[in-house]
């Protein structure tokens, strides 16, 4: 019987089960458990190595034929933002981002809700309750941050802060290179300010001031529209067999 040290990560596979992306396409995931007090210092090793955090697990995909899931990450030390992305930040000007520890809230479930049953009714997490997505944003052993993105009020400009109402939240990590974008959902009845990018370009600028250089957008799929927005952020790196390596998009 072979022993492991208390501390060395051990891994796990799922059984194969439909992707999410790619239609006729199964995925398996390799996954660690990230507890106790080197969570952190593991979770900041395997997110640079293609790993998520979804609780107090990380993952990866594990394909037995496929590897179109690609980590991507932003080089934020050289991003300028597109002419379009200029105008989503002008768009969303009268917004109060504040940053609090991860606590859930009957409002932020609320909103949640809606998104889900908007954007995502078939989706995994459909079914999802009260409990589960306050496990969803407690669940961490890590460092992890939540975002309310608010309307701003008439004392906005005094205080910083907004009583006006939630539109956007983003649950994000960070970690010792930069932010990692755990989660983000928003109002789908403001679909037209795109809130999706504007909370990226917001971690850009989080991440800028932190002195840090990456922001962590997950996994791209090539082939799957709903991924797409992601490769319009650069200049990123795509993690490949060969180590991060610097992404150049087609003309």
């Amino acid at each position: 019987m072979t022993s492991h040290p208390v501390q060395s990560p051990q891994f796990f596979l799922t059984a194969p089960s439909p992707c999410p992306y790619l239609e006729g396409q199964f995925e398996r995931k390799v996954f660690t458990h990230l507890v106790g007090e080197k969570a952190s210092d593991l979770n900041d090793l395997l997110t640079q190595g293609g790993f998520r955090r979804s609780q107090n697990i990380a993952y990866r995909p594990a394909c037995e034929t496929c590897r179109a899931c690609i980590s991507v990450r932003i080089l934020v030390d050289e991003f300028q933002p597109s002419r379009s992305m200029r105008r989503v930040l002008q768009r969303n000007s009268d917004l109060i981002a504040i940053e609090y520890p991860a606590e859930p809230s009957s409002e932020q479930y609320s909103l949640f809700r809606g998104y889900l049953d908007a954007r995502h009714r078939k989706g995994g997490m459909s079914d999802m309750t009260v409990l589960d997505y306050a496990m969803m944003v407690e669940d961490s052993h890590v460092e992890t941050k939540i975002i309310e993105y608010r309307i701003s009020d008439p004392d906005s400009r005094i205080t910083g802060k907004s009583t006006g109402p939630l539109i956007a939240v983003a649950l994000s990590d960070v970690m010792g290179d930069g932010m990692s974008m755990v989660y983000s959902f928003y109002d789908p009845e403001h679909r037209d300010r795109s809130l999706g990018s504007f909370m990226i370009l917001d971690h850009i600028a989080r991440t800028r001031q932190r002195g840090q250089p990456h922001v962590y957008l997950g996994y791209w799929v090539a082939g799957s529209r709903k991924m797409d927005y992601k490769t319009k952020f650069l200049p990123q790196e795509h993690l490949g067999a060969r180590g991060w390596e610097r992404f150049c998009s087609k003309p």
